[in-house]
């Protein structure tokens, strides 16, 4: 895949969608760390559904410390891997009163010290709550998840064997950065989310249909 074809891409991802946003529900830097920490092999569908109940009861690390771990994982039971995940998520709290006075840290290695925290976590929290697109020494804050991974891959915009290989391999190949690097994910989570879904990608109602490498295209 050549440049202008992933210009093109990109181009008509924003056309459709020019101001993209993620589906998970949140209204701090805290409540999107929790949200997308607990949404690991789960749906931001299900994971909206336990912190709807969540947030309002607890939406501080203070406070989910107050209401204690137990009451937590009573919370967020109806997600997958609730333990593990209430378990990180309790600790990771008490290392954000203790360390960081209660405020998210607005730096990755900062992030991925947090239990439960891996670089695409930090990098969405970078990205949506705080508007980074990249930081001081030029790595940018681009979130890939297992639809982005299948998305870049399948259309032949990057290659990666592994996420953090197609990562790079996205910003590598990515044209006017400027332009497009901040909503990419976006983009391309939706897309891989709705159209170029995992067992049968929508080809046939695909914006960008005639730009991709995929060999084996649908026609619904």
């Amino acid at each position: 895949m050549n440049k202008e074809k992933r210009h093109q891409i990109l181009s008509r991802l924003r056309d459709d969608n020019p101001h993209p946003v993620t589906e998970l529900e949140y209204s701090s830097p805290f409540e999107l760390l929790v949200a997308v920490t607990l949404s690991a092999q789960a749906t931001d569908v299900g994971v909206n559904k336990a912190t709807r109940k969540l947030f309002p009861v607890a939406n501080t690390p203070q406070a989910i410390l107050d209401i204690g771990h137990d009451t937590l994982r009573d919370y967020i039971k109806t997600i997958g891997l609730f333990n593990s995940k209430a378990a990180n998520v309790y600790k990771m709290c008490q290392i954000l009163v203790d360390e960081h006075n209660s405020i998210v840290p607005e730096n990755r290695e900062a992030l991925e010290a947090l239990p439960g925290v891996g670089r695409k976590t930090a990098n969405v929290v970078l990205n949506t709550a705080f508007g980074w697109l990249k930081d001081n020494e030029g790595r940018y804050f681009l979130a890939v998840d297992t639809h982005i991974q299948r998305l870049a891959n399948r259309t032949g915009y990057a290659k990666g064997k592994t996420v953090e290989q197609t990562e790079q391999a996205i910003i590598k190949n990515t044209p006017n950065k400027k332009e497009f690097m901040f909503n990419l994910h976006h983009w391309f989570i939706l897309h891989g989310r709705y159209t170029c879904t995992a067992r049968k990608p929508k080809c046939g109602s695909c914006i960008i249909e005639d730009l991709c490498d995929y060999k084996e295209k649908t026609e619904s």
